[in-house]
């Protein structure tokens, strides 16, 4: 309900009509100021300022972070924090209504160091259990935005949680103990923040997230076990708990993914969500009986990430230009080559959404369904009730589509229906897991395609991989000797003067020297020469060198020119193209 003097206060400074707020509060079981911001009748700044001219307390629209301190998350939990949209917070000045400020006599400066920012003042009970659990004799009451509040909190937990070594060593100390509470509460469904192996698998998870890690290694040896992340396509050793902790961390890492925590003899797969701040985590897991316990594999994906546009995804301007052309085509196959984690889905999604228009309709069936795009179709394949990529493609081309976009051609079905797609007015999207671009027309041939059938509806193969780039911060230059100059085939007058940079390595790179990764491609469009050699041979090394011979540069000297511009190392080409 609002009272009358809020009510005045918006009718008289924001135009609200008695009549719309009479009519919000008739409603039953509804709060009135809620539905003001949701029906755009006020915004919420407005309301704050409203409620702070009621109640004589400051409206801060941003709070400064770097002026507070946030050691009171140890005290507080995160659940009430949240529920009642409150935070204290430490200020080492009194808080004016723009910022902490240096005004004010000293008495007073000691007198409101503690603020209390809230979204709802009339929350008087909340607000009062707060000050009774943190002792506060003097504090002082500020408006903000609940976006701005939740932020804080998420900020505040995730700056005092226990680091992972901290956790474990909590863990050795209390072993005995641990092991006792697990055995009475088996299925470790006992959710609660207080168990340890529950703080650990958080912070694990929390922790890969925050690394940017793509994977988490969870491997038992004989009388270890390690966990790794995989981060820029390379793992990193994170942190090797005691042997005894093996047992219960994969236990409760089955039962997040809801799989037969008894089973340990045959492999498994689940998937479970996390929340982590604002970002929404989707995490597949996939466990194998090895000879000293159970392997995970925890695959994370962030669907809170953007999509990257083609510009961004590291195309010189020649490939760039090149698959806009190719991309216009309104029938036709572009296939996307590599192996795992070389980045094809990106490029692909990169793609969609640059022909993704009202005017044409886009269906896509793919395992998983990595990115939600905006107004298009997407399929996601489930074996266990019969949904392949064959079965839904067939349903797919009954669906009108202009584009298709085939996750994955695992098949000779999908493979035939793919390329009759191609033939009968459909785009056609897909992947294929080939070394390079020439290695895709032998995989086709190999899974049952004919010949004329490929030369006849292939555009283009893209085979690409994803190189690290190095640190800005701590990339150090130099001048290549005379063997590096020679593997780059540089003549003497462009050797001459050139400064490479190699990998340094500083706290913002975790040491590695590398931040971040770009691709490099290498891009093979079917001419007509090429289309006549494919009816006669399939031959990879036959249809590279005519690809070449027609001015295609390959993945390595896509990396090396990456490397003369210096975002990457030769070291680094070398490794994902193993030339």
């Amino acid at each position: 309900m609002i009272g009358q003097r809020l009510a005045e206060i918006l009718h008289k400074e924001y135009d609200v009509p008695a009549e719309s707020i009479e009519e919000l509060q008739a409603e039953p079981g509804t709060d009135t100021t809620e539905l003001l911001i949701r029906k755009q009748i006020v915004s919420e700044s407005q309301l704050l300022e409203a409620y702070g001219k009621l109640y004589d307390i400051p409206f801060i629209p941003g709070l400064p972070v770097d002026e507070f301190n946030m050691e009171f998350a140890r005290k507080v939990s995160i659940q009430f924090l949240k529920k009642y949209i409150m935070i204290p917070l430490e200020c080492q000045h009194p808080i004016t209504g723009v910022v902490c400020s240096e005004t004010g006599t000293e008495s007073s400066a000691q007198s409101q160091t503690t603020v209390i920012a809230i979204n709802d003042p009339t929350s008087f009970q909340p607000l009062d259990d707060l000050v009774r659990l943190l002792e506060l004799d003097h504090y002082q009451l500020v408006l903000t935005k609940k976006d701005v509040i939740l932020s804080l909190i998420n900020m505040a937990y995730d700056s005092s949680r226990d680091t992972a070594q901290q956790l474990v060593a909590d863990m050795e100390e209390n072993g005995a103990e641990i092991i006792s509470e697990i055995e009475e509460t088996a299925d470790l469904l006992d959710d609660t923040s207080d168990a340890p192996i529950i703080k650990l698998v958080n912070h694990i998870i929390s922790q890969s997230v925050k690394m940017g890690a793509s994977d988490i290694h969870i491997e038992p040896y004989q009388n270890i076990f390690k966990i790794r992340y995989r981060i820029d396509g390379v793992l990193y050793d994170f942190l090797s708990p005691p042997k005894w902790m093996q047992a219960a961390l994969i236990s409760r890492i089955k039962v997040m993914s809801k799989m037969n925590i008894a089973e340990k003899r045959l492999p498994q797969d689940g998937r479970f969500e996390v929340k982590i701040g604002d970002q929404d985590i989707d995490i597949r897991v996939s466990t194998i009986p090895i000879t000293h316990g159970e392997r995970i594999v925890l695959r994370l994906l962030n669907k809170s990430g953007s999509l990257l546009e083609l510009p961004e995804l590291g195309l010189s301007k020649e490939k760039l230009d090149q698959v806009r052309n190719m991309i216009r085509f309104s029938h036709g196959i572009i296939l996307v080559t590599g192996p795992t984690g070389s980045g094809k889905s990106t490029t692909l999604y990169a793609v969609l959404s640059r022909i993704n228009s009202q005017d044409i309709n886009i269906i896509t069936i793919e395992d998983p369904v990595e990115y939600q795009l905006k107004g298009v179709g997407q399929i996601q394949v489930n074996p266990k009730i019969g949904l392949t990529f064959a079965r839904g493609l067939r349903s797919i081309v009954r669906q009108d589509p202009d584009v298709i976009l085939i996750g994955e051609m695992r098949d000779l079905e999908t493979a035939e229906i793919g390329v009759q797609s191609a033939l009968t007015g459909h785009l056609v999207f897909s992947t294929l897991h080939t070394n390079d671009s020439a290695s895709a027309i032998t995989r086709l041939v190999d899974i049952g395609v004919e010949p004329f059938l490929i030369s006849s509806s292939l555009i283009a193969v893209i085979a690409q991989r994803l190189v690290r780039v190095l640190c800005k911060e701590c990339k150090e230059p130099y001048r290549p000797d005379e063997a590096t100059i020679q593997q780059l085939e540089l003549t003497p007058e462009q050797a001459r003067g050139l400064v490479l940079y190699r990998a340094g390595g500083c706290s913002k790179c975790f040491n590695s020297g590398y931040k971040g990764r770009v691709g490099i491609y290498e891009i093979m469009e079917m001419k007509p020469d090429l289309q006549s050699l494919i009816l006669k041979t399939h031959d990879a090394h036959q249809v590279k060198n005519e690809s070449l011979r027609q001015g295609m540069t390959t993945l390595y000297q896509d990396g090396i020119d990456k490397v003369l511009q210096g975002v990457t190392t030769i070291e680094e080409v070398l490794r994902v193209t193993q030339s």
